[in-house]
């Protein structure tokens, strides 16, 4: 069940939209370091013990968890990016660095392309570059390898695929000039950062395999390869569904994109079944955090609840199932943005 923002022009000022969530925006230190550390102690407990047993069923178990947990710790270091996790300046860089290393994220760089450009300019053609869609035109004009690709990317099934090449590759990794114009000693240092720990993690899994007599080639799938694949697989699942839904627009006009309350109507709260919301740290809760990014995590479910409550109808609330996620990347191809609309490949504009 879906509820869509119609009249956009209706929605109040981002300002005052807000003042609604003050009472939400206390940061609580004590509470995010305990956050931190018992996810980190279970994450290190799921790789210590996909490394220590030798059945290769359960490894691939607890390798699947670690994936989901390095999720939520990159969530607490997504906090952190936005300076909401705790009061403090120069401790938000520090453990949201702590948070972001198992997901081999450069810290600063994911700080410049989330907060300015994804947070800036959400859902706008030419500067948000998260999950941002090809017109017909342009997807006609591509070579057949990149068209069978962005096919894969948009099939519903290359969340991970997509996160993988065209955020953390391109513009996560050590990033060319094309993907980066702003050139900072701190981007090489936290790309180095992130090399040095990938390093130490597989020369850590060869000592292991000689210590334990296990195949090193398995440690290496079932507790690096393994997490690293689920977490790019949740996080590029995450994004997509956040803005992508038939009720939410793309822009390729500023003018537009302005006077549309693009904070409010250009995100979706998927409600996802099981808790899993919660366990992913209410990062669905997603309106109000676009409204207001120095909101921490742990009071995100507040916020969000206030903002359907006082805006009834305007905020697209969407409960996760199957059939709706295929049928979202069934209709959801291309963009259309003489017609406002979602396409397929083919350019048709499906129900």
């Amino acid at each position: 069940m879906s509820a869509s923002a119609d009249s956009p022009a209706m929605i109040p000022h981002r300002k005052v939209i807000r003042s609604w969530l003050e009472p939400y925006r206390i940061s609580r230190t004590a509470y995010a370091l305990g956050l931190l550390t018992v996810d980190w102690v279970l994450f290190g407990l799921l790789l210590i013990g996909a490394a220590l047993i030798p059945f290769w069923p359960l490894k691939i178990v607890l390798g699947t968890a670690a994936g989901f947990m390095i999720g939520r710790l990159f969530v607490i270091g997504h906090d952190a990016c936005h300076q909401s996790f705790t009061r403090h300046k120069t401790l938000n860089k520090w453990l949201g660095r702590i948070a972001m290393i198992p997901s081999m994220t450069p810290y600063s760089l994911w700080q410049v392309g989330h907060n300015v450009v994804h947070h800036g300019y959400t859902n706008l053609k030419g500067v948000d570059f998260v999950w941002e869609p090809l017109t017909t035109a342009e997807f006609q004009a591509m070579s057949r390898p990149r068209q069978i690709l962005e096919r894969a990317y948009r099939s519903g099934w290359g969340t991970g695929l997509y996160y993988f090449i065209e955020v953390w590759w391109l513009r996560m990794y050590f990033p060319s000039e094309r993907y980066m114009q702003t050139r900072r000693a701190e981007f090489v240092w936290d790309c180095v950062l992130v090399t040095v720990i990938a390093t130490v993690w597989v020369l850590g899994l060869l000592w292991a395999s000689q210590i334990l007599g296990q195949s090193f080639w398995l440690l290496l799938a079932t507790v690096f390869v393994l997490p690293l694949v689920v977490w790019n697989t949740v996080i590029g699942f995450v994004v997509y569904v956040h803005h992508t839904h038939k009720d939410i627009r793309w822009y390729d006009n500023k003018v537009a994109w302005g006077a549309a309350s693009p904070f409010v109507s250009t995100t979706v709260h998927l409600k996802l079944p099981f808790g899993l919301g919660r366990f992913f740290h209410n990062i669905m809760e997603h309106t109000a955090h676009h409204v207001d990014m120095g909101i921490p995590l742990y009071s995100l479910d507040g916020a969000q609840e206030t903002i359907e409550e006082s805006l009834p109808g305007q905020v697209t609330v969407q409960a996760f199932s199957l059939a709706w996620y295929i049928d979202t990347a069934r209709c959801c191809k291309l963009y259309d943005f003489e017609r406002g609309g979602w396409t397929d490949f083919e350019g048709h504009i499906l129900s």
